[in-house]
C-alpha cells in the first residue's frame, strides 16, 4: 500500500501539479522582472539617463485569487500593482517602497517604513510653516530691525514761590519774573468769572483780591499765568474749608468779613504768636463801632508800601482810610496764609482795645485796653521814629 505523501508533485495524474508549477513559474517571472528593472534603474542613473530604457519585460500571467495558497481567509495577499508602461519602464523597488509610505498614510496598519515616512513628512510640515513665518515677519518689518523708542524728554519745572500777604500786582511781579506765559493780572479777571464768590459771601466783590492763596506752587517752565491762578484758587477753597467760622458767626461776621480780617492781620503781624491778639483788638472795636486806625488799609489803596504816609494822605476821607471810615475796609488788602485766617475766625480772649508798635524790636506791639497807656507808648514810638528818620524796628 503506498503513501500519498511519497507521490511526484508533479505526475501527470496529479490534479493539482499543474496549478502548483503555473504559480512557482509566476514568482519567478517576477523576481526576474524585478531585478531587471533595478538593474535598468541603476544603470539610468549612471549613465544620466542619456539612453532610453529598454522595452519592458514580458508581463507575467494574473495570478489566480482561487488558488488554495489563498484560501485561508488569515492570511491576505499583497498584490502588486500593474507595472506603469511608459518612458520609465517598470516601477522600481524604490518607487514601490515610495508610493508603500504614501499609501500608508491613507489607513492601514502602518510598518515600521510608513511610520517613518510620517515623521519625515510632519518634520517637514512643521519646517516649512516656520520658514513662513519667518520670512512673512521679514516682509512686514521690511527686513530691518525697528529703531530704538527714544525716551521721552524730562519736563522741567519751576518752583513759583508765592509769599503770604502779596497783593494781586505784587503776585502778578512772581508770575513775571517766574516767566509764565502771559498776564497774571488779566488771568485773574477771567478766572473770576468761573470762581463761586457766593459760597464765602463775596457775590458783589470787584476783584478775587484774598482769595490767591500764598504757597510754592511746581509749574511747567513757562507755563501760562492762568495754570497758577487756577492752582492759587484750588488751594484757598481746600484751606478755607477745614476753617472754623463758628466764633465769627457768633460776631455777625461772614466768610468774607473774616478774609477781610485776615488779611489786615497778615499785614499788621511779624510775630506769629500775636496773629489772634491783633485780630482780638479788630473784632473789640468793630463791636464798639469804632474807627480801626489801621494804616495798612490806606497803603493798599494808595500802593504804598515804603515810606511815611503824608497827612493829606492820612486825611483822606476814602473807604479804606480806617483812621476815619469805621468799619471794614471793602475788600481784603492781601492774600492771607492759613494761620492769619484761622487767626480772623478765632480771635484771642481779651479786651486789648489797642497795639502800637514797641521801638527797638522787629515788629513786636504793646496791646492795651488802657487809652493812657496806648498814648504813652504811642508816644515812644514816635520819639523812635524821628530818632531814626523812619521805622524804629530792629531785624538784624
Amino acid at each position: 500500500m503506498s503513501d500519498e505523501s511519497d507521490r511526484d508533485p508533479f505526475r501527470e495524474d496529479d490534479p493539482r501539479a499543474a496549478e502548483r508549477e503555473a504559480r512557482r513559474r509566476e514568482r519567478e517571472a517576477r523576481r526576474r522582472a524585478r531585478s531587471e528593472g533595478t538593474r535598468r534603474s541603476l544603470a539610468d542613473r549612471v549613465k544620466g539617463g542619456s539612453e532610453p530604457p529598454g522595452p519592458p519585460a514580458e508581463a507575467p500571467p494574473a495570478a489566480d485569487h482561487h488558488d488554495d495558497e489563498w484560501s485561508d481567509p488569515a492570511v491576505k495577499p499583497n498584490p502588486r500593482p500593474e507595472p506603469a508602461h511608459g518612458d520609465s519602464g517598470w516601477i522600481t523597488p524604490a518607487a514601490e517602497r515610495a508610493s508603500a509610505w504614501v499609501s500608508g498614510l491613507g489607513g492601514g496598519e502602518p510598518d515600521q517604513r510608513t511610520i517613518m515616512g510620517r515623521r519625515l513628512l510632519a518634520g517637514g510640515a512643521l519646517l516649512a510653516g516656520l520658514l513662513l513665518v519667518f520670512f512673512a515677519v521679514k516682509a512686514i518689518g521690511g527686513g530691518e530691525e525697528a529703531e530704538p523708542v527714544a525716551a521721552p524728554e524730562p519736563i522741567e519745572t519751576v518752583d513759583v514761590v508765592v509769599p503770604e500777604g502779596l497783593t494781586i500786582e505784587q503776585i502778578a511781579e512772581v508770575a513775571k519774573k517766574a516767566k509764565l506765559k502771559g498776564s497774571y493780572e488779566k488771568a485773574v479777571k477771567k478766572a473770576m468769572k468761573s470762581f463761586p464768590l457766593k459760597r464765602y459771601d463775596a457775590k458783589d466783590a470787584p476783584n478775587l483780591e484774598g482769595f490767591l492763596f500764598p504757597a510754592t506752587y511746581e509749574l511747567e517752565k513757562r507755563a501760562p499765568a492762568r495754570d497758577l491762578v487756577d492752582k492759587q484758587l484750588e488751594a484757598f477753597q481746600q484751606n478755607f474749608g477745614g476753617v472754623n467760622l463758628k466764633a465769627a458767626k457768633k460776631k455777625n461776621l461772614n466768610a468774607y468779613d473774616v478774609l477781610i480780617i485776615a488779611s489786615m492781620v497778615e499785614e499788621e503781624v511779624q510775630v506769629a504768636e500775636e496773629r489772634p491778639k491783633v485780630a482780638a483788638v479788630i473784632y473789640n472795636r468793630l463791636a464798639a463801632g469804632d474807627t480801626l486806625g489801621i494804616d495798612a488799609t490806606l497803603r493798599y489803596e494808595l500802593g504804598k508800601y515804603d515810606g511815611q504816609l503824608l497827612q493829606s494822605e492820612l486825611d483822606s476821607p476814602t473807604p479804606y482810610n480806617t483812621r476815619l471810615t469805621p468799619g471794614l475796609p471793602p475788600t481784603p488788602i492781601a492774600n492771607p496764609g492759613l494761620a492769619a485766617i484761622e487767626a480772623a475766625a478765632n480771635p484771642a480772649k481779651t479786651d486789648a482795645y489797642f497795639f502800637v508798635i514797641k521801638p527797638g524790636t522787629c515788629g513786636e506791639h504793646v496791646f492795651t485796653a488802657d487809652s493812657a497807656k496806648f498814648e504813652a507808648a504811642q508816644a515812644r514810638y514816635q520819639e523812635a521814629l524821628a530818632a531814626e528818620g523812619g521805622s524804629p524796628t530792629d531785624c538784624s
